[in-house]
């Protein structure tokens, strides 16, 4: 169904190629999950499958792409959509209508569908994806995981016989995650759609994969094969299968089944030892008694008619990670958006106080009264699209421009950005990153203030393994300083590795707050997979696990 052919990459400017060499067959009714770090080539790969690279990318493709024996150097992207569906990383950039139903149909009036198949397949999809409560409302005013699953939706109602998904769950809770892959699945055996997807939560969806290709490096030739295989192998692998390697089996599980059935003698090492603290060991507790650098007290808001917050009360304090979870459209970025004076209250109380962190200590203000400027000396936010606060043409230049907004010393914000990425060059437009790039340097143009209260919206979305876990580092550091940490997140690993507290939000309204290892194990779809694999021993991270077996002088510990 797709066949690459000593297929190379290189965009224009560009030292090396992004692609080189792949030759790379992917038969029908295949799902293929395509795995690498960051900035590796692995959204290349797929817009060279539906033609969207080189005629709409630019750069130069060297070799030959089929797709259903059309070439895609002749034909380009209108020309495919009829064979290829596509849903790339950033959703908003997908959609052309204003509405949910609108955009759900788009796709087959463009083909020429008649009328009652488009009614017909509409409806098939609203109820697929849990979609039909949403079916009226305006794109513009759904959360980032709902627009998610339009944008999947519309590419699902053209029944293409080829599906492209980069990064198809990144923004989706654990429960729709599971439901898209479902759909997927359902493609693949009952229609034999081949499916070739990119995705970093390893977690969620190496189990359902055929095989796997891992890119390894920028330009790296392609390692396909069984996906057992191939990550056993790879710097890139999920947590069930970082277990399965620390307790020597091999080959390693790829699902939680899996390894349950061969947890008994990991669990009978592991019994009478105790876990140390999932977030920040080497940093103080947070400061209990110290004065909060947030407190939201009885919060109502709403978004035009749409109730958005009902009665939320929120207290963080110094020194404090706190992960904001709940399903999709639950309240969390709007949440975070009024800390950040985005949103008026309709009712309630906000109020944040400079830390000693920061360099307004005590001072009390209300965000949606403050000027910009005396709210940044409080409070920073990373959006959930990063483009939202990057408007430079170079990455130096935009880190230069955070260095004096800041008041930072020159190269701040650029040691900030190698530390989460190593390899991101200084004179690429930010455009030009991949997703995980371009969220680490809004990461770091907010952390170059370094803010006392810090705020995240879906952090790790376009991260890799290593990337994340050099986030979490620099994110317990800040917490170790008196910092506090509040992000939103549907990863619930990084919950597990970062989280003192967790708050569950439902519908607006905070339905559970507690520590992070009580919130988390007692529900399953907010738990970790190591959690899930020794239940009921209280161990949550790979990196717990590992250090117990070290400090008892067990096998494995050092691994």
């Amino acid at each position: 169904m797709i066949r690459f052919d000593q297929v190379s990459v290189t965009y224009e400017d560009a030292a090396a190629p992004a692609l080189h060499g792949v030759d790379l067959t992917v038969d029908e009714g295949e799902l293929v999950l395509v795995v690498g770090p960051s900035g590796t080539g692995k959204s290349t790969l797929l817009g060279a499958v539906s033609g969207l690279v080189p005629h709409f990318t630019g750069g130069t493709l060297h070799g030959r792409v089929t797709v259903d024996g059309r070439d895609t150097r002749e034909h380009r992207p209108r020309e495919l959509a009829d064979v290829v569906g596509t849903v790339g990383q950033d959703p908003l950039a997908h959609f052309v209508t204003d509405t949910v139903e609108d955009e759900l149909a788009y796709g087959m009036e463009c083909l020429g569908l008649p009328a009652d198949t488009m009614r017909r397949r509409v409806e098939e999809t609203l109820d697929l994806l849990g979609l039909a409560e949403l079916r009226g409302r305006p794109i513009a005013t759904l959360s980032g995981g709902q627009m998610q699953r339009v944008a999947i939706g519309s590419v699902l109602t053209t029944h293409p016989k080829v599906l492209v998904l980069d990064e198809p769950t990144s923004a989706l809770d654990p429960a729709a995650a599971e439901e898209v892959l479902a759909v997927l699945q359902r493609l693949v055996h009952d229609l034999g759609t081949t499916v070739l997807l990119a995705e970093h939560r390893l977690e969620r969806v190496v189990q359902y994969a055929d095989r796997v290709v891992l890119l390894p490096a920028p330009g790296a030739p392609p390692v396909p094969g069984d996906p057992a295989a191939v990550l056993e192998l790879s710097s890139v692998r999920p947590p069930v299968v970082s277990l399965g390697r620390l307790a020597g089996w091999s080959p390693p599980p790829l699902s939680v089944r899996d390894a349950r059935r061969r947890a008994a003698g990991l669990r009978e090492r592991l019994a009478g030892l105790a876990p140390g603290p999932a977030a920040a060991p080497d940093g103080p507790p947070a400061a209990s008694g110290a004065e909060p650098l947030a407190e939201v007290s009885s919060l109502v808001v709403r978004r035009g008619r749409i109730p958005a917050l009902e009665g939320v009360d929120l207290t963080v304090r110094p020194g404090e990670a706190v992960a904001l979870m709940g399903r999709n459209g639950a309240g969390k970025s709007t949440l975070l958006n009024t800390l950040v004076g985005l949103h008026e209250p309709v009712r309630g109380r906000v109020v944040l106080r400079g830390g000693a962190a920061g360099p307004a200590p005590g001072t009390a203000v209300v965000p949606h009264r403050t000027r910009p400027a005396e709210l940044l000396r409080h409070v920073g936010l990373v959006p959930q699209d990063p483009r939202d606060l990057l408007y430079a043409d170079t990455v130096a230049a935009e880190c230069a421009a955070a260095d004096r907004d800041a008041g930072a010393a020159p190269g701040t914000c650029r040691a900030l950005v190698s530390s989460l990425l190593p390899d991101v060059p200084d004179g690429t437009h930010p455009r030009d990153l991949s997703e995980g790039q371009r969220l680490a340097l809004a990461l770091a143009v907010v952390l170059t203030a370094a803010p006392p209260l810090l705020l995240l919206d879906e952090p790790t979305r376009g991260l890799d393994y290593a990337a994340k876990e050099r986030l979490t580092g620099v994110l317990r550091s800040l917490a170790a300083d008196g910092h506090a940490i509040v992000l939103a997140t549907h990863d619930v690993e990084l919950a597990a590795e970062l989280a003192d507290r967790v708050v569950v939000l439902a519908d607006g309204e905070v339905v559970a707050d507690g520590p992070a290892a009580e919130v988390v194990t007692s529900s399953p779809a907010f738990a970790p997979q190591v959690a899930k694999v020794l239940a009921p021993q209280p161990w949550l991270t790979v990196g717990q696990v590992r250090a117990a077996l070290a400090e008892a002088g067990e096998p494995g510990g050092g691994a």
